[in-house]
């Protein structure tokens, strides 16, 4: 698989990564044999690009993915995240104190069986802690050896060039997709930085997989139960969309979740979307992904479709990350 630069601190990976979280959260039951198989067969397909984070089951998903991964370390990826409180004690419900941030680290290590993290991120912003104690935190790391980049999730410009004043940022995670555009507003901040960006949910929470349902028949630990865009209103409007994508999926003999991948690296080689799945078929559908071009008529089609995102909002509306 191509390989793409995400930054300019000497970080690269594969032009699709896989995302982890959903092995141990959000997406009703799963077989953690059957996730660890998917990342293995992920890596056979190419990706070197692998994300979880400590949210993800307080460990949990941690000890998976590097567990999986362990027999092709050298040869990988890995990013993680500090920065919620899994205590239940901060009313802000994020931590990224200097202290809490060592702890993390420690832990993540530990729970990956690795030397070194190769992408540690702030998962949310804490507004109780300068982001310049948090990059400094993280440098310390990085000066000692045991993380190689720094990177950001969900977090605004003034944010981000305050920290990469005292640690260079090498790539920014956000939720972006044919759903969910706000990322772009900092695409200029960022090229203009040099930093790459990683889009979370790049298939709309799997809506832009064409197998979407309504969210009252998602199991109850599904958070797509509550989704705004699968609720009575937007998931018909959704719906439709989808249905005008797949039209043009046959005639470029692609899937809906296809097209909104292949839309995404189009976007610019410095992107590296990382959707998950517990399903190797599924796996291998989003590989393929990086094969399919997308000409300017293919690109105008899907802007008249989908001009400015889909409907219903990522999250409610106290869950809603502030960018600064």
């Amino acid at each position: 698989m191509q390989q793409r630069d995400l930054g300019r601190q000497g970080l690269t990976a594969s032009a699709l990564g896989y995302g982890a979280m959903g092995i141990s959260l959000a997406y009703g039951p799963s077989d953690k044999k059957e996730g660890a198989a998917t990342i293995r067969r992920a890596h056979e397909l190419g990706v070197t690009f692998f994300d979880t984070a400590e949210l993800y089951g307080q460990g949990e998903n941690e000890r998976i993915v590097g567990a999986a991964l362990a027999p092709v370390r050298d040869e990988v990826v890995i990013a993680t995240k500090f920065g919620f409180d899994l205590t239940g004690t901060r009313q802000s419900g994020v931590d990224s104190r200097p202290e809490h941030i060592r702890e993390v680290v420690d832990n993540s290590l530990r729970y990956l069986g690795v030397d070194v993290i190769d992408v540690l991120y702030q998962h949310r912003v804490d507004p109780d802690v300068p982001i310049e104690d948090v990059a400094g935190t993280v440098k310390e790391f990085i000066d000692a050896g045991k993380v190689r980049y720094f990177g950001l999730s969900e977090a605004g410009e003034n944010t981000i060039r305050r920290a990469h004043a005292v640690q260079p940022v090498s790539v920014l995670q956000t939720e972006y997709s044919l759903f969910e555009r706000e990322a772009e507003i900092l695409f200029p901040a960022l090229r203009e930085l040099g930093i790459g960006f990683v889009p979370y949910s790049p298939l709309g929470r799997g809506f832009l997989t064409g197998q979407a349902k309504p969210g009252a028949e998602y199991d109850s630990t599904d958070m797509r139960r509550r989704d705004a865009r699968f609720q009575p209103g937007n998931y018909e409007k959704n719906l439709e969309a989808t249905h005008r994508l797949a039209e043009l999926g046959v005639v470029k003999g692609a899937t809906v979740a296809q097209l909104a991948l292949a839309w995404l690296l189009a976007q610019g080689d410095d992107i590296v979307p990382i959707p998950g799945t517990r399903s190797s078929q599924r796996l291998e559908e989003n590989v393929a992904a990086t094969g399919l071009t997308l000409d300017d008529a293919d690109l105008k089609l899907i802007a008249e479709i989908l001009p400015s995102g889909g409907f219903g909002a990522r999250y409610a509306e106290a869950h809603l990350p502030t960018w600064d």
